[in-house]
Order: structure tokens, then C-alpha cells, then sequence
């Protein structure tokens, strides 16, 4: 288009049409919903998940009969909990200017920390693996860096959401399995506690990791549709497990998780990636590919319309916002608590460039 348009016509545009919400406002919003979020977050991880991996479990009765295929399962959980470090100070570097996500950040990674020692104390007190093998597993596997596996921020939080869920899926059934309710039948009746609570209360973190990351989403998607989208589908289609390329024994790792009934591709297809789309008002990959394709062939600029509309028809916006209205009256309650709205409170802006349907009024 810059081509065609004299010069004049490119400088006296406007960024934002009249009416619609400048970038910079979207991101203030946006941000403003992220420090609220982690404030409520934060104070919610210490009212109820405050556990401590020594002291929270009865160590000394962890079953030390499991299977070999279980113990290396429990070895790998500990392996990409390793990476716990590299997980946190890449995406607080990529994030530090942001208040919200950046002090969330550190608060996740002291979350993710103590994954890593109770896993590191699940392999120990198994019996099954020396201390000296255990240090001696932890260089080989600190000997190499993860990196981010995008180089922006709104890729990366897209990848958290599912990551968390699928993370969250893996330790859900290998509770199960720990409570003697597994569905293959060589793993039936083997049964310990202590391990199905270790299990269980790292699920509960990764769940709240989970809808964490996820109302961060829908922000996005709410003020930036067609972006998030885009990050939705790139993420899918090159989805993996965080450390899969690091960790030297993961092939045995995954296939045993597959063939314990823990976690595959049918898995990540039905438990995760259907349920972060219901949640994100996606009806199904496929509906994804064919909202973006047609967004694609809708002309980006016409009489002054900058904004594409094929775009909302390719998820549940109605939803969406909906979700994003209900996080903010979560905050504004929080804020009331603390007297934060008496000098800076956090409120919702409804996004203007939402099409109405026909019939509603602008300020329904």
C-alpha cells in the first residue's frame, strides 16, 4: 500500500481509526490485568499451596518395590524439572518490563523449584537410584542450557498454557497409577501414597500455572485477536514438550509415559489441546486453520477500515470476553480488600473494534 499512497496521505494518516483503542492503550490494559492477576495469584499460592518438598510428604514410606518402568518415569519428571532455572530467568528476561509477568515469573519459578526437589527426593527415596548416580545425573543433564522455544513474548505464553496442561495431565495420571487405578492392566495393583500425594499436590501448582498463563491468553485474544490466533496455531503446529531435546535418555522417557497410559499424542490432542480450546472459545484446529486462512484473504485496508473482520468468526468472542470481564471483577474485589482502588484501580475497557451484532446497542 505504501507504494501507491503519496507521501502526504502516509503521514497525515492516523495510527488508529476513531474509535478503536491505540496499541499502547491495549498493552497498558493489558498489563494493568497482568499486575492485578499476580497480585491475586500470589496471594492465593500462599493461602493454599504453600507445601514444603522435604517436610510435606512421608518420605521414609514411599513404596521402594515400583517397577522399573515407573522409577523411570519419576527419573524423568525430574530431568525437565532440572531445567527449572533456565525455565524462569529466560522468560523473566524476556518479560522484565513488565511488572506483572515479570514478578509472576519468579514467583512461578519458586513454584517450579520445589517440582524439582520433590522429584529429585521421589528418585531418592524409591531406592532405586544412588545419590552419587543422582549428582552425577544432575551435571550431565546442567551441562546443557534450555532456551525459549520462541523468540517473542505472545508465542511463549501461548506455549505455556498448553505446556502447563499437558504438564498437569502427565502427573494426574501417574497419580492415578499410584492409587492403584490405572487402566493397563501390568500396572494395576501397584499402590503408594506417598508418591499419588507428591503426584497430586504438583498438579494442583500446574493447574494454577495453568489458569495463570490462560487469563493471560485471553487478554490477548480479546484486544489482539488476530495475533494471538496466529501465536495459537504456530504453537500447535510445532508443539513439544519443554526440554525433550536436552534430556539424554528422553526417548526411553516418552515411550514408557506412552505405554504407562501417562500421556501421547492422543492426549495432548483430546486433555489438552481441545480443553485450552474450549477455554479460548476455539471450537477445533481445524475451525483455527479456516478462520485465519479466510481472515488472510480479507483486505486489511478499504475506505479506512484498518481492521480485518473475518477475524471474529473464528472463535467464541462473546466468550472471550466474558471470561476477561470476570477476571477483572476477580481483581477489582482483591484490590477492594486491600484498599488499592482507592488510589489505583484496575478496570475493565471494553475492546470498540468487537462488531455488534445486529440489533445491540454500543454499550450493551
Amino acid at each position: 500500500m505504501a507504494e501507491v499512497m503519496p507521501p502526504n496521505m502516509l503521514n497525515d494518516r492516523p495510527r488508529t481509526p476513531a474509535g478503536l483503542l491505540s496499541n499502547a492503550e491495549k498493552d497498558r490494559l493489558i498489563e494493568r490485568g497482568f499486575l492485578g492477576l499476580y497480585r491475586w495469584y500470589t496471594a492465593r499460592s500462599q493461602e493454599t499451596r504453600n507445601w514444603n518438598a522435604d517436610r510435606s510428604f512421608d518420605w521414609r514410606s514411599m513404596n521402594q518395590n515400583l517397577p522399573p518402568e515407573l522409577i523411570t518415569v519419576i527419573q524423568g519428571f525430574f530431568a525437565v524439572e532440572q531445567y527449572a532455572p533456565d525455565f524462569t530467568s529466560s522468560l523473566i528476561h524476556l518479560v522484565r518490563r513488565s511488572h506483572g509477568r515479570s514478578h509472576f515469573q519468579m514467583r512461578w519459578g519458586s513454584e517450579e523449584e520445589k517440582h524439582a526437589d520433590a522429584w529429585e527426593n521421589a528418585v531418592l527415596f524409591s531406592g532405586q537410584r544412588s545419590p552419587a548416580w543422582i549428582e552425577d545425573y544432575k551435571h550431565r543433564l546442567k551441562s546443557q542450557t534450555w532456551e525459549l522455544p520462541f523468540p517473542d513474548a505472545i508465542h511463549n505464553l501461548v506455549y505455556t498454557v498448553f505446556q502447563e496442561r499437558a504438564t498437569q495431565l502427565n502427573y494426574l495420571n501417574m497419580m492415578k497409577i499410584a492409587q492403584g487405578k490405572s487402566e493397563k492392566p501390568h500396572l494395576r495393583g501397584i499402590v503408594d501414597p506417598v508418591l499419588a500425594k507428591v503426584a497430586q499436590t504438583i498438579a494442583v501448582d500446574e493447574a494454577a500455572h495453568y489458569n495463570f498463563f490462560l487469563e493471560g491468553a485471553r487478554m490477548y485474544l480479546y484486544y489482539y485477536p488476530e495475533r494471538t490466533l496466529e501465536a495459537i496455531r504456530n504453537v500447535i503446529g510445532m508443539f513439544s514438550m519443554p526440554a525433550a531435546t536436552l534430556i539424554p535418555d528422553w526417548r526411553e522417557f516418552s515411550e514408557t509415559v506412552y505405554r504407562a497410559g501417562i500421556y501421547g499424542p492422543r492426549d495432548f490432542n483430546r486433555d489438552v489441546m481441545q480443553v485450552a480450546f474450549r477455554n479460548l472459545g476455539i471450537e477445533s484446529r481445524k475451525s483455527l486453520e479456516e478462520g485465519i486462512r479466510k481472515t488472510r484473504e480479507v483486505p486489511d485496508f478499504e475506505g479506512g477500515n484498518f481492521a480485518t473482520t473475518a477475524i471474529w468468526d473464528t472463535f467464541d468472542y462473546g466468550q472471550v470476553e466474558g471470561d476477561v470481564k470476570r477476571l477483572h471483577v476477580k481483581i477489582e474485589e482483591y484490590e477492594k480488600g486491600i484498599g488499592f482502588d482507592l488510589y489505583d484501580p484496575t478496570t475493565f475497557i471494553e475492546n470498540p473494534a468487537v462488531p455488534k451484532k445486529d440489533g445491540q446497542a454500543a454499550d450493551d
